[in-house]
């Protein structure tokens, strides 16, 4: 039997459609008080007054806190350490923690936070990231000298994070362009937006915090939530229940660590759900962009030299992944097109705005948008056809990215042959009508290669338990794909591998669904624990056959001779056997990605260093766009994805088809404004979402270019679809209307003023 590469059925997908699964909002203990979390009002300001006294009286209230319950200070991935659990002298966001409430019922609880006294002396708030960098803006961390750091970085005043890179010789090179051409892009925040809210049950015991959240990453949660709270890592457990959805919305704290200190204060197990507006005003969104481009090309329209500055709007805090990921920027900028001499910095900029975080794909469609929309302006000063520039410039076998690593094979090109076979460029080109447009992208990416392990256990009936802290976030990564590579490392039925929830008490380690990995680490690891488990069974079993190990073959849920099918035994008497002589069959398993070659010494403030597992994808895209309204209707899509092995085909276009729509929500339409440092879309009637009448019919096209340290070859795939969306739509809808559009989303009114303009310049 074999599973790999067949569209399997998903393992939870009938519990998710029946209705039967538990989510983390569902999940409560007996009990439980509810929690509620009052926030500020003003975006900047000092407190002069909280007074919580009165709140503490009143009837059902069991507990408050307030900053002194939590005195440490943290950051995603620990990289810089700015962020408390509530304000303390001052207030730097619209949404920040004043005070938590733990009361029987929720009524009293939000009557207790109606009776805390708060008088806030408001100051005037730095929101621009461009004015938070001049000389004369108020610092919104006066005291950032003391904040620790993982890594070395160039940072200062409103500067939270400055990652450069530099290859080659750029100011020779723009010396002697051909041409010169500058651009700037600005770009939105975007909100995940997952069904399920952010949730949190937590009870302390025995000194010890366990809290039950639907997260990403546990070990995120454990280790942060510690940092706040003041206590060790061991003192937190987490326990992950179903999610419902994440899109990296759920990397990072949030509620756990409120649930925790009340739970603690009060002796009683806390619960705490956000509301939507809860979540669309205080729950980290990806970051708002500015991307500067300034490219030098010869007269072919070869790439010379590229400069690029980019600025990232970090928020108040680094609770999220966004001074994390800032050198992914510039890795994106200079990893699709060869750009031989290129100076890159990407800034991570305090505003006193709610803290942004990762979004699939982080600053990936961003980057790509300007990249893409910068290419065809060059394409128009040089009367070059949009395709022929992209292929000119394309990274092939051999060529090196701007970190100096080298590409592994001509993967771009094939992704876009594939594509051109699905959407013929000439004769889209030649048939084109009035106020349609279409465009075509290519666009490396990465998937992240964070540590996994997993532990894998064969059971006294013959089935198989894999326990791991990979957590599942609806891809089917976990539920589905590690089954299925488990079921034909030790030749058992798919349905007779079982899952456990991720526990960080018992689930070994891993790095959390973040970045494509999950498939890739926690594949790797319970493979490695599987083949360890292989070899344990296989020895078992040639005593019990008195044959040598070599010469058993392990199928079917048996081990039998090989060429002598008779002389066999199942899998559940070889661990009968097994618990009464050598010990119960169980192995555990891990996983590092190995190092690819880079030049270290091009980068400062690099977190992400390089691309491992790099996968390669082209995009096009097909627009008509409305003269009279400015409404964007795109008519057909197709997207050509590397995957390195699908290990499930049908779940890998499900990724696709949800990536793409997800950035068709981005292009068009989706735009977490924030005005005066409030957010404006606290609900989704304001924040638009893609329905279902807007997705196009998605053509896909899977191609397999096998990672030697993959497992059985795979490579990320969930990341990827989002990540070119945005800019192929741009310049698609640019090619359509016959003016450029630099700034997402690309709404109704931004085509009508570009309309506008173009009118006005051609008289």
């Amino acid at each position: 039997m074999t599973a790999v590469g067949k569209n399997v059925r998903r393992a939870d997908g009938e519990g998710k459609v029946r209705g039967s699964v538990r989510y983390g909002m569902d999940y409560t203990e007996p009990g439980a008080l509810t929690g509620k979390v009052l926030r500020s009002s003003l975006p900047a300001a000092r407190i002069v007054t909280l007074d919580t006294s009165t709140a503490a009286s009143m009837p059902g209230v069991r507990a408050i806190a307030t900053a002194v319950d939590a005195p440490g200070l943290s950051g995603m991935f620990f990289v810089l350490k700015d962020q408390s659990l509530f304000a303390k002298d001052e207030v730097r966001y619209a949404g920040e923690a004043l005070a938590a409430v733990a009361a029987d019922t929720e009524a009293q609880a939000e009557a207790a936070l109606a009776a805390i006294e708060v008088v806030l002396d408001p100051h005037e708030p730095v929101l621009d990231p461009d004015h938070a960098l001049t000389d004369g803006a108020r610092l919104i961390h006066p005291d950032w000298e003391n904040y620790e750091t993982i890594v070395p970085g160039p940072r200062s005043g409103n500067l939270a994070w400055e990652s450069r890179i530099e290859q080659g010789d750029v100011d020779a090179a723009f010396q002697q362009a051909y041409r010169v051409v500058e651009d700037e892009f600005r770009t939105q925040r975007q909100h995940q937006n997952s069904i399920e809210p952010h949730a949190a049950v937590a009870r302390y015991e025995e000194g010890r915090y366990i809290v039950h959240t639907p997260t990403q990453f546990p070990f995120n949660v454990r280790g942060r939530t510690a940092e706040l709270l003041g206590v060790r890592p061991s003192d937190v457990r987490v326990v992950v229940p179903a999610i419902g959805g994440g899109f990296g919305g759920k990397l990072d704290i949030m509620l756990e660590p409120f649930a925790c200190v009340l739970a603690r204060k009060s002796g009683r197990p806390v619960r705490i759900v956000n509301t939507r507006s809860e979540e669309l005003r205080t729950c980290a969104p990806r970051e708002g962009g500015i991307v500067r481009l300034r490219t030098a090309v010869a007269r072919d329209g070869s790439i010379l030299a590229q400069e690029g500055e980019i600025i990232a709007d970090n928020g108040a805090n680094s609770s999220g992944e966004t001074v994390a990921c800032a050198n992914v920027a510039s890795l994106v900028l200079g990893s699709t097109y060869r750009v031989p001499n290129a100076r890159y910095v990407s800034k991570v900029v305090y505003t006193n705005t709610p803290p942004t975080a990762a979004f699939r794909g982080v600053n990936g469609p961003y980057c790509v948008f300007a990249q893409e929309m910068h290419l065809d302006h060059i394409a128009r000063e040089l009367g070059m056809d949009r395709r022929d520039i992209r292929r000119h410039n394309l990274m092939g076998s051999g060529d090196v990215m701007v970190n100096g690593q080298e590409v592994d094979g001509p993967f771009l090109q094939q992704a876009m042959d594939e594509l051109e076979n699905m959407r013929p460029w000439q004769q889209l080109e030649t048939s084109k009508r009035p106020y349609r447009g279409h465009a075509i992208v290519p666009v490396t990416w990465l998937t992240n290669p964070g540590a996994g392990s997993a532990s894998v256990k064969l059971n006294e009936d013959g089935t198989v338990t894999v326990a791991s802290a990979a957590t599942e976030i609806g891809s089917g990564a976990v539920a589905t794909g590690v089954r299925q590579l488990v079921a034909d490392e030790l030749g058992v039925d798919f349905h007779d591998v079982l899952v456990t929830s991720p526990d960080t008490d018992t689930g070994g380690y891993d790095l959390g669904a973040q970045g494509s990995r999950t498939t890739f680490g926690a594949g790797n690891a319970t493979i490695d624990a599987g083949k360890k488990v292989r070899e344990q069974i296989l020895d078992v079993a040639a005593d019990l056959l008195e044959a040598a190990p070599e010469d058993l073959e392990l199928a079917d849920g048996s081990v039998h001779v090989h060429g002598v099918p008779d002389r066999q035994v199942g899998l559940a008497a070889i661990a009968a056997t097994a618990s009464m002589t050598s010990g119960p069959i169980i192995a555990s398993g891990g996983f590092v990605a190995p190092p690819e070659q880079f030049d270290g010494g091009c980068m400062t403030g690099a977190l992400f260093t390089h691309f491992t597992a790099a996968t390669y994808h082209a995009h096009h895209a097909e627009v008509e766009v409305d003269p009279e309204t400015g409404q964007v209707t795109v008519l057909r899509y197709a997207v050509v994805q590397d995957v390195g092995r699908a290990i499930n085909p049908q779940m890998i276009e499900g990724q696709i088809q949800g990536g793409v729509v997800q950035g068709l929500g981005y292009a068009l339409y989706e735009d977490l404004r924030v005005r005066g440092g409030q957010v404006v879309d606290d609900d989704l009637e304001s924040y638009r979402l893609p329905i279902a009448a807007d997705t196009p019919p998605i053509d896909i096209s899977i191609l397999e270019n096998p990672c030697p340290y993959g497992p059985l070859g795979a490579k990320g795939a969930a990341e990827p679809p989002i990540v070119p969306v945005a800019a192929v739509i741009g310049c698609a809808v640019a090619d359509a209307i016959g003016a450029p559009v630099n700034e997402l989303p690309v709404t109704p009114f931004a085509v009508l003023q570009a309309l506008r303009k173009q009118d006005e310049s051609a008289a």
